[in-house]
């Protein structure tokens, strides 16, 4: 039987490879000096503006490209996921993030039932009980409303979700509605992590969230038993009740933790963790912090490109061309990173999102039929605020390896602010180095400009720039809730189609099982070690020195009693 097809078989995979050479010895100043081309290379929606004519590319590529996801059945593989089907094959499981944030009337089936009127359900579960905690009538232990949240989850769990917080904290609109409140994540199983999150609160105004699907994930479980008995050491274990809830489908492990099945809030199967920030395990945290409402208008935004994404012609369609875009970047002009260069402090979270959002969802070897990639797939995607990144890594992207570029600004700031007597207002400092920065890359400065500048011979090897250097620009209108939903929508389907394209499962995440079950395997020895004195056995030579290592010094809390951070 002969192996299934992948896309690099086909013409328009290896027409795309013939032109790369082509593109390979054209220099991005000759590419800008094209006024349509510029003109052409560019998309709005709603707000949005996306200019991507900074990137090695020509019309002529962007066509080619078109032409490859006609090849891999890129509309069709949409329209699979928006209609509930089992793309997810080694899960076999629906992919309906989208179905988390459609309207009230939408259709949107997996297995043959109307999934909306479920999420639905949840949400308005979630507005009910964010009101009632909210007003001050859901009272702890002690008779005091509750005004301080710890959310307890990891990975998708605690990145989407605090990513949308970090950039609601400064929204006008959020600060009023989350005035004497605070929100706070607890990911890390290292005690360090537990003692800040708990840092200066107080139990008897602390609600605890602790979001798990299945209540079995090792590090969110011993986190939440840590937090529960910093609660239970306070305030009596009849405490609990009141002071925690639940983000799960297991409602027999919740009831059996203490907490009450009534204050558990579902999510599916269909929503992969780097996904679920529009589900309960995102809604609940931020509508408890910013009132529902506010999550709500993020919710929208989001859907609002679902709609661009689902309907727009690919010519104008944002996650395409950027999906496309990123395809040719790594496939076929084999750059293998990609930086997320917000020109927002607000925005500091995303590119730790989206690391694990792309990075989780493309980080495959093989296609989705199981066949070993001949090609690469995937990227690494890491990124920091401008102007913050400026001061550290650009130095590597202006003269060292190429590595496309995202830069993200904003119209409106947030948070104004101006000096009389300054050139400039504090934003449009920031903004200069936005609308600089993308043409530094692409321009660089030659020898013979610094010769022209009188730069002594000796350093003109060490102040040329070489340029052509691909980045691409988003504009936004301002920054309110709606917008963090747009760009949340936007990553995710990018991400989606370059797994589309390239011909994987971008729905799983079987990488992380290993590492998983190994651990496991440490853990008994630990425990046989600490509370038997059993020898290490059944370790290879390097992992069981250190091992030996780490058990010769006496651990720093004992293993009969209970000891709590001290911060």
């Amino acid at each position: 039987m002969a192996s299934p097809a992948l896309i690099s078989d086909t013409d328009q995979w290896k027409a795309l490879q013939a032109h790369a050479g082509a593109i390979h010895k054209t220099h991005l100043r000759d590419l800008m000096a094209d006024a349509d081309r510029c003109k052409a290379m560019t998309a709005e929606f709603e707000g949005v503006f996306l200019d991507y004519s900074r990137q090695q590319a020509t019309t002529e590529t962007v066509d080619k490209l078109f032409k490859l996801a006609e090849a891999a059945k890129l509309k069709e593989k949409i329209g699979k996921m928006f209609n509930g089907e089992k793309i997810n094959t080694t899960e076999n499981r629906s992919v309906l993030h989208v179905a988390l944030r459609a309207p009230r009337d939408a259709v949107i089936n997996s297995d043959g039932v109307n999934v909306v009127p479920e999420v639905w359900a949840v949400k308005d579960k979630i507005k009910q009980f964010s009101d009632t905690f909210r007003s001050g009538s859901w009272v702890g232990a002690t008779g005091k409303p509750l005004t301080n949240v710890v959310s307890v989850g990891i990975g998708g769990s605690f990145l989407g979700p605090l990513f949308v917080h970090t950039a609601l904290q400064t929204d006008p609109e959020a600060v009023a509605s989350a005035k004497g409140r605070q929100l706070r994540f607890l990911a890390n199983v290292d005690p360090v992590d537990v003692a800040r999150s708990i840092k200066d609160l107080d139990p008897a105004t602390t609600l605890v969230v602790v979001v798990s699907k299945t209540f079995t994930t090792a590090e969110t479980m011993l986190n939440a038993r840590t937090i529960k008995e910093w609660i239970v050491s306070a305030l009596g274990p009849q405490a609990v009740s009141k002071h925690m809830i639940a983000v799960s489908t297991n409602l027999k492990l919740v009831k059996e933790f203490g907490i009450d099945p009534n204050n558990a809030f579902a999510f599916w199967d269909w929503v992969g963790g780097r996904y679920s920030v529009c589900s309960a395990v995102g809604v609940l945290p931020l509508s408890l912090q910013y009132g529902f409402p506010v999550v709500q208008k993020f919710l929208e935004g989001a859907l609002s490109i679902d709609n661009h994404f689902r309907t727009s012609s690919f010519e104008k369609n944002i996650p395409v061309l950027l999906g496309l875009l990123s395809v040719w970047n790594v496939s076929f002009l084999g750059y293998p990173a990609r930086a997320i260069l917000p020109y927002s402090q607000a925005l500091e979270k995303l590119a730790p999102h989206i690391q694990q959002l792309s990075m989780e969802s493309n980080g495959k070897g093989v296609s989705i039929d199981g066949v070993r990639l001949p090609y690469e797939a995937g990227e690494i995607d890491f990124g920091e605020p401008g102007t913050n990144g400026q001061h550290s890594f650009y130095q590597l992207i202006h003269q060292g390896r190429v590595i496309p570029c995202d830069f993200i600004g904003v119209i409106k700031s947030q948070q104004p602010v101006y000096l009389k007597g300054e050139t400039v207002s504090n934003h449009d400092e920031l903004m200069s180095n936005f609308f600089a920065q993308p043409d530094a890359l692409a321009y660089g400065k030659t020898p013979e400009q610094l010769r022209s500048e009188k730069v002594s011979e000796n350093l003109i090897p060490h102040k040329t720039f070489q340029g052509n250097r691909p980045s691409l620009s988003f504009l936004l209108s301002s920054l309110s809730a709606y917008e963090i939903g747009q760009i949340l929508s936007i990553y995710e389907h990018r991400i989606a189609v370059q797994g589309f394209i390239w011909g994987i499962n971008s729905f799983d995440q079987w990488g992380v099982e290993l590492g998983k079950s190994l651990a496991s395997q440490v853990r008994k020895q630990l425990n046989a070690s600490r509370m038997e004195r059993k020898p290490i056995e059944g370790f290879n030579p390097s992992s069981a020195s250190l091992l030996a290592r780490y058990l010769a010094v006496d651990p720093s809390t004992p293993y009969d009693t209970t000891v709590l951070p001290k911060v």
